[in-house]
């Protein structure tokens, strides 16, 4: 069994899955599992679970990410990014004034319908499913949190380079299509780099083909792994007493009063989660109720 968190630089062209299933036979990991989808046009910070670090996974997907797109307008695509067929043209140009105009509408709590071509399921069937049949769905807006969309820099009169801050479930090729319809024209992404997911930085990532494209038979080094609690490094840390660890890797629940003075500040006391540790090791997740620290997820 193999342990631990590889973050990968993944290129553009290649799906997070078939990055996954690369890392893991160069691994030769039994269990693999990526914290976060990236399309095959996107590049960046793509987290590779392995082993007990795939229990881990939903903490990382829930995390903020940040994220480099580049706006393209003047065209629409079915596929909202450049890898799909012009459905739409616009000879509107928007000039920087109109655009810092409209970001504002596209901060804080926001309703954002997913592009057509994606796994949002529809009666049990994949939407980019239907959409690849010719049977695209009507998709219903749902809920989004959008922390920060900010304009970086404009290439030219076409192409506008943005970075957004946001939470889970945030589709960057919605807020390009949604954000040029703002503006009085179209548009899509031309090229989309995701820079964090949760506490993994673009600073931490190695090149697919570093790891899994020299055609190597030798099992890549372990070295090259994050410990399995880097992934809940943003999650605050309460210690426990050797008595109050045995206690909860049974299943036993504590008493926050035995607790009062370490719980950390930043949690939240009605259900926030809480990182449970014993010395420097961690021991799991465990959600502050009703009075009481009760055990997720243990490691």
């Amino acid at each position: 069994m193999l342990d631990g968190w590889l973050v990968v630089d993944k290129p553009a062209g290649v799906t997070s899955t078939d990055v996954v299933n690369r890392v893991r036979r160069r691994f030769d990991a039994q269990k693999a599992g990526h914290g976060g989808t990236l399309d095959p046009l996107a590049t960046g910070v793509l987290p590779v679970a392995f082993g007990v670090a795939t229990k881990t996974v939903p903490y990382v997907m829930d995390g903020t990410k940040l994220y480099r797109f580049t706006l393209c307008f003047g065209e629409a695509r079915d596929t909202d990014d450049a890898d799909g067929q012009v459905v739409g043209v616009s000879e509107v140009r928007p000039d920087a004034a109109a655009i810092e105009a409209a970001l504002p509408a596209f901060r804080g709590a926001i309703m954002q319908v997913p592009p057509v071509f994606s796994a949002v399921k529809v009666e049990g069937a994949r939407a980019y499913d239907l959409a690849r049949e010719g049977r695209p769905p009507e998709l219903a807006a749902r809920p989004a949190r959008v922390d920060r969309f900010e304009l970086i820099e404009r290439l030219d009169a076409e192409r506008v380079v943005f970075e957004v801050e946001s939470g889970k479930g945030v589709y960057m090729r919605s807020l390009a299509r949604d954000l040029a319809r703002a503006c009085g024209t179209l548009g899509h992404v031309a090229a989309l780099r995701r820079l964090r997911v949760g506490p993994f930085h673009e600073s931490m990532a190695f090149p697919l083909d570093k790891i899994a494209g020299n055609g190597d038979t030798e099992a890549a080094s372990p070295d090259l792994l994050l410990p399995v609690a880097t992934a809940l490094a943003d999650i605050p840390a309460l210690a426990l007493t050797e008595a109050e660890t045995n206690g909860l890797m049974h299943g036993q629940a504590i008493s926050l009063v035995a607790l009062m003075g370490r719980i950390p500040m930043t949690a939240d006391p009605e259900g926030g989660l809480v990182r449970a540790m014993a010395g420097t090791r961690v021991i799991g997740l465990c959600r502050l109720e009703d009075g009481w620290l009760r055990p997720e997820r243990l490691l």
